[in-house]
């Protein structure tokens, strides 16, 4: 096949929502689709004792929620699908954040019981800024959930973006009959089946049809018909072009838990989500079809096997294609690499992987060497942008239980700190370790971890702090100045950059009046303020 045959079949992707909206188990649905695995899991079900394949960390299976982005890649219909499954709760939301800078759509999932929750409200404003194409999937249809007019309102007012059904739901709840394809003209009847593939999609290009009425009673049918004719007077033809412009967001319902609307949202996903897309450099936009291999590093994550201590970084290939034992630039260090044991993943499952084409995501082994959004190219030195660390809210001193384990926990710190799981500064005197957090149950996450991977025991001391920012200024000397007079509030994070930890609002305020040649910065890539103040801090 083509280097460009090879790139146009690519599909990546990010699956988001709000917490417990059915994320992890859509994702687990596709999988079970694409031959990847025969029975799926439940990450709640009682039945089912099986783990979700994407929540592979030991506090996750513990606690039924993903903490940590999952990479999954699988072949369905002719098409490499990537999928990305991210952590869903707010305290995990910079992991999130950073896997979008690695996908070129998403797909939403709603509970149509709950609708629209404030979490799916950001997420969705991070994809409009970047006009990553989205695709919704409002689930749970065999729940009592809201009205699926009143749905759609709610998705275009909330979520700022124009929508268009592409399947229709027949009643819901108890009476749920299945959905109508309104784009391919086929009737799908629902049969509850969590665990394996039900194909029961039926041809039905006009809903005059009286077989209709006898699949799903008159009632039903006739029901069916109104809300299909309401549907094609409201709202225009389905849009390719607005969609793959971020502008419209066609709308599928089901049941994922079920496996039910999962495959016309598959099938229809991979006909007009998009090929790899172009990334921004510091130098230059760099497309897909570039014949010199080049790529950033979004994620880091260390112990992904506990038994073997490894630690993976993950790397979105951007152009060129990507070949194993060969030597790449790392712009960065200005040092050449070569990497004998790269793997493609299955969730904690690798593979080794002998080349990687635009789109795909490849682990490679780290001995140190990589941060989150360094650059690998085949020569040319490319600083990839929109991957930043963010500006923490809730700050924590660390404090070390266990004297004797003491390079234990400095290594696990600077290890997790390195993945993004939290973010450190050192404070002298005294060489204290601050972490700062999005959310509090990231607290939790390090602690465990720490416990669980590094045999290192640690407690957190609160302090009152109202926010990080980064400073700097053209002028060095009033920089220095600066670090000088507020010497008791800064610190240096991981890349040895000053940091102004603020008190209060009012402070940050009064320093940035006491120094007006001072900038302050909410984001360690201080070109993308806009968009980590819309996101962040709301």
């Amino acid at each position: 096949m083509s280097f460009e045959s090879e790139i146009a079949r690519r599909r990546t992707f990010a699956i988001i929502s709000h917490p417990d909206a059915g994320k992890t188990t859509l994702t687990e649905k596709f999988l079970l689709f694409g031959g990847a695995i025969q029975t799926a899991g439940a990450v709640k079900s009682n039945k089912i004792k099986k783990s979700a394949t994407s929540d592979f960390m030991e506090i996750e299976k513990q606690r039924g929620i993903s903490v940590a982005t999952s990479v999954m890649g699988f072949e369905y219909g002719g098409k490499m699908i990537n999928i990305l499954d991210t952590p869903g709760h707010k305290d995990f939301a910079e992991d999130t954040y950073r896997t979008l800078s690695a996908v070129d759509s998403v797909i939403l999932v709603v509970d149509c019981v709950k609708g629209v929750e404030e979490q799916t409200e950001k997420l969705m404003e991070v994809c409009r800024m970047r006009h990553t194409p989205v695709i919704i999937f409002i689930n749970k249809l065999d729940r009592e959930g809201k009205d699926p007019f009143d749905l759609l309102d709610e998705l275009e007012e909330k979520l700022k973006i124009s929508v268009r059904p592409l399947t229709w739901p027949i009643s819901q709840g108890q009476t749920f009959k299945g959905v109508y394809n309104l784009y391919r003209k086929s009737l799908n009847l629902f049969s509850a089946n969590k665990s394996k593939i039900s194909d029961d999609v039926i041809g039905l290009d006009d809903l005059s049809d009286g077989k209709l009425d006898e699949m799903v009673t008159p009632k039903f049918a006739q029901e069916l018909r109104d809300n299909a004719e309401l549907v094609e007077g409201v709202y225009d033809p389905f849009d390719s072009q607005l969609y793959l412009d971020g502008y419209l967001a066609p709308v599928f319902f089901g049941s994922a838990i079920n496996n039910f609307g999962v495959q016309e949202l598959l099938e229809t996903f991979i006909e007009f989500a998009p090929s790899p897309t172009p990334r921004p450099t510091k130098e230059r936009e760099v497309k897909a079809d570039e014949k010199k291999f080049s790529g950033f590093v979004f994620k880091i994550h260390a112990n992904l096997d506990p038994n073997h201590r490894d630690r993976i970084a993950f790397l979105r290939v951007v152009s060129g294609k990507f070949e194993r034992n060969t030597f790449y630039n790392h712009v960065r260090l200005e040092k050449k690499l070569r990497f004998a044991n790269p793997t493609s993943f299955m969730a904690n499952e690798k593979n080794l992987l002998e080349e990687a084409y635009p789109g795909d995501v490849v682990g490679l082994y780290d001995s140190g060497n990589f941060k989150i959004g360094d650059s690998l190219t085949e020569g040319e030195s490319l600083n990839f942008v929109g991957i930043p660390s963010f500006s923490p809210e809730i700050f924590r001193e660390i404090i070390n239980k266990d004297p004797f384990k003491t390079k234990q926990l400095e290594k696990g710190v600077e290890q997790l700190a390195q993945e993004g799981v939290a973010q450190l500064f050192i404070q002298q005197p005294g060489n204290r370790k601050i972490l700062g957090v999005v959310g509090e149950l990231q607290f939790d996450v390090i602690k465990f971890r720490l416990e669980h991977e590094y045999g290192a025991k640690c407690d957190f001391v609160f302090m009152n702090m109202h926010k990080a920012c980064w400073v700097s200024c053209d002028d060095k000397k009033k920089l220095e100045e600066f670090l000088r007079r507020k010497g008791s509030n800064i610190a240096w994070d991981k890349d040895e950059n000053p940091v102004f930890l603020a008190e209060s609002a009012w402070a940050l305020r009064m320093a940035g009046e006491a120094f007006p040649d001072i900038r302050f910065h909410f984001t360690s890539e201080f070109k993308e303020e806009t968009l980590v103040d819309t996101m962040m801090l709301r």
